[in-house]
């Protein structure tokens, strides 16, 4: 009810923006967890090669998102969702159909590239709407974000129990719909510019990296998306050591997902609400990366226990998934802290100005390091086991969740999370 009469009182473009999101995940993820799958057993693709289309995916995506957002600046928001959408429905209609490797490639590149493109555009539009309500807004959003991503999977697993081309081909209508709404309904926005109106590219760019508040924002950041990602990495890969391969471990690994979701869902406007109330969002941000980093604690309790076997019992095996579940419902609760502030603040930080260059390059960033971060996981993962210290790995997650907390900390004792311009204070200041 409290979600239905915040969505009420924003305006139509809000409204509009937040069901458009809901819907791009939706589309999204009923396709992309099965992707692997319909590569490797459908087209019985080599793993390497399965490996590259889903690593280009994810590139176009996130080495181009500067790309988007300095178009979505340049050519105003709706322009580049709607080709956003559009682009997603032809690359998902293409992986529907092909079967070589360079098509498979090229459909996977265009999924990518058109994340990049409407990412930065649709939050930077968002935040231009909502005004002096941005932190309620992408609460709101990120309770639509997260139900696109429960209900996503559960539709594709129906449509791929019929046929991989028929869930390509429902998702490439439902950006298709999309995208007919977006030039229908979604009102023409551009961005807030310079007085100086003619900058090149260039400078734009010039200007977002000198912003050093924005920059050393956007690293102690990374840390939190490296984190958040180990619901997707390292909790599913103990959770199926821990439970065993079959129906055990598949309904532990789905747990995992759900608790993290249904948590945003029911709880974002509330812990918003409660945490604006009592903290500057720099605190609410460090509050944040400490419950991430806390995260990683309840794994230490069955990290030296020994993988599942088929006598593994039923009770053991709730046993051992709950010190899972709880990490994985303290990272939502995590990201339900810090998502609206996290917004909220490259906003502030970027001055109302080319706020989607701003959203692109903090996007890249992150990007970059979850990448990095998911290899240096799954290489921890393996080796500190095979060394008789399986601790090591969550030890380390913890250790992050700290050191970016920390930094976190320094920058909001500095100012720097209010003011692009702030300069560091001393510690008897």
């Amino acid at each position: 009810m409290q979600t239905f009469k915040q969505f009420r009182s924003f305006n139509r473009t809000v409204q509009l923006l937040v069901i458009n999101q809901f819907t791009i995940n939706l589309g999204f993820y009923m396709l992309i967890p099965y992707l692997a799958a319909h590569l490797s057993d459908g087209l019985g693709l080599a793993t390497w090669i399965v490996g590259l289309v889903l690593g280009v995916r994810n590139f176009t995506q996130q080495g181009m998102f500067l790309i988007g957002g300095t178009l979505a600046d340049r050519l105003g928001y709706k322009p580049l969702i709607i080709a956003g959408c559009l682009l997603r429905t032809g690359g998902f209609a293409l992986l529907g159909v092909v079967d070589s490797v360079p098509a498979l490639l090229l459909a996977s590149a265009a999924t990518g590239f058109a994340g990049a493109l409407f990412n930065p555009a649709v939050r930077a539009y968002l935040s231009q709407e909502s005004g002096e309500r941005r932190v309620e807004a992408f609460a709101l959003f990120n309770i639509f974000y997260q139900s696109g991503i429960l209900l996503g999977p559960l539709v594709g697993m129906a449509l791929t129990g019929i046929a991989f081309q028929a869930t390509c081909f429902t998702a490439a209508a439902v950006f298709a719909a999309l995208t007919v709404l977006q030039v229908r309904a979604l009102p023409q926005r551009k961005a807030a510019r310079e007085a100086t109106a003619e900058r090149s590219v260039l400078a734009d760019w010039r200007t977002v990296l000198a912003n050093r508040s924005f920059v050393l924002f956007s690293i102690a950041m990374i840390g939190t998306y490296v984190l958040s990602f180990q619901v997707y990495l390292a909790l599913p890969l103990e959770a199926q050591r821990l439970a065993g391969d079959g129906l055990a471990g598949t309904a532990t690994v789905a747990s995992l997902f759900a608790v993290s979701g249904l948590l945003a869902i029911a709880g974002q406007m509330r812990i918003t609400a409660w945490c604006k109330q009592r903290w500057e969002p720099g605190v609410c941000l460090v509050v944040g990366l400490l419950v991430m980093g806390t995260a990683f604690i309840p794994p230490l309790l069955t990290a030296a226990l020994p993988a599942a076997t088929g006598s593994t019992s039923v009770t053991e095996v709730v046993l051992r998934a709950v010190p899972l579940v709880l990490s994985a419902a303290l990272i939502g609760l995590a990201q339900v802290i810090v998502f609206p502030f996290e917004m909220d603040t490259i906003v502030t930080l970027s001055e109302n100005k080319i706020v989607a260059t701003h959203y692109g390059l903090y996007n890249t960033v992150c990007g970059v390091g979850i990448m990095i971060g998911n290899l240096a996981t799954g290489s921890v993962l393996d080796l500190a086991r095979s060394a008789g210290m399986p601790a090591l790995p969550w030890v380390a997650m913890f250790g992050i969740g700290l050191l970016c907390a920390a930094g976190l900390a320094s920058l909001q004792r500095a100012r720097r999370l209010t003011s692009p311009g702030a300069q560091p204070v001393s510690a008897a200041s």
